[in-house]
């Protein structure tokens, strides 16, 4: 069994769809809504409440890419309306368990700061989503931060090992705040190394512009020219 790509099947040929309507993207949908149930409940101090709509939004994070590979529903629109609804689920997450003090400041910042540069980079170099897969170390981060976030909130219940389960919390979401950090230069390198090629196509594109062997100076003929007391 998968336990990455969970749902590819071998025996169907996979085609994009480009519309918004699939059973992934609903399922998409159907699962940010309970972000702002939980801030709800977390604020009105029903934390066992909490702790569950939270477990359910965290750990059905699989379900709409597993249905979108077994049942050939992979869509344009789901490549970035799925981590575009991960990312903002988590940063208003952090947000809620810093200003509840619930979370350290460090986790806002560890989560937002690298969220928001990878948003701009994207914005300036794509205007819009760059579409890159998602990696292997993303996945773990992601997997950290999602079991470390609902147990930290349970650490908040009266129980008799609550400090236990806070320490332990604690240690998993720096963890996985690190790895976010990390996950996060490794996409914004691969967002680069994917916009280079369109970039320079761009500049190539342009009215006027010199082929890059001409612009650089690097033929032979520009060389010669460029040092007219030379011997031919």
């Amino acid at each position: 069994m998968r336990l990455i790509g969970a749902g590819t099947r071998d025996d169907i040929h996979y085609v994009e769809r480009h519309t918004f309507w699939t059973a992934p993207n609903l399922i998409t949908v159907a699962r940010f809504l309970l972000v702002p149930l939980f801030v709800f409940l977390v604020a009105t101090h029903h934390i066992i409440w909490a702790f569950c709509t939270l477990a359910v939004l965290f750990s059905t994070d699989w379900v709409d890419g597993y249905v979108a590979r077994r049942f050939n529903q992979i869509s344009s629109v789901g490549k970035w309306l799925d981590p575009l609804a991960d990312r903002l689920a988590l940063m208003v997450v952090a947000a809620t368990f810093v200003i509840l003090n619930i979370a350290p400041p460090w986790f806002v910042w560890a989560i937002v700061i690298p969220d928001l540069i990878l948003f701009a980079n994207a914005l300036f170099l794509f205007k819009g989503s760059p579409e890159l897969p998602v990696t292997n170390l993303g996945k773990v981060r992601t997997a950290f931060l999602m079991c470390a976030a609902p147990l930290l909130l349970l650490a908040q219940a009266n129980f008799s090992w609550a400090s236990t389960l806070d320490a332990i919390s604690t240690v998993l979401l720096a963890i996985g705040s690190l790895l976010h950090i990390v996950a996060s230069a490794q996409y914004l390198v691969q967002a680069q190394a994917k916009a280079r090629p369109e970039l320079a196509a761009d500049r190539d594109a342009q009215p006027g512009a010199l082929p890059d062997a001409a612009a650089s100076g690097s033929g032979t003929f520009n060389e010669r020219a460029a040092r007219p007391g030379e011997e031919a």
